[in-house]
């Protein structure tokens, strides 16, 4: 048991207290940017559920209430053909 030396932690420096605690304005920077990010993928995913949900609704009304570009009720089944 002589020669066995003590466990270190290689993260921190010798004395147990981290010379610069602060976080340094690359870090800062890079940490507001991923959260904006991740806030940007979380309204991304409501969005996509709100549209799984009730796809109609954030359809505009005029492209599939108006009818089939002119075609009136009886002339459907001539479309068909």
């Amino acid at each position: 048991i002589d020669g066995v030396k003590p466990i270190t932690s290689t993260l921190l420096p010798p004395g147990n207290v981290p010379q610069d605690a602060s976080l340094t304005l690359e870090q800062k920077t890079t940490f507001v940017f991923v959260i904006l990010l991740f806030i940007f993928l979380g309204i991304l995913i409501v969005r996509c559920f709100r549209i799984l949900l009730d796809p109609y609704r954030s359809m505009p009304t005029s492209t599939w209430a108006d009818g089939l570009d002119g075609l009136e009720k009886g002339q459907f089944d001539y479309a068909l053909a």
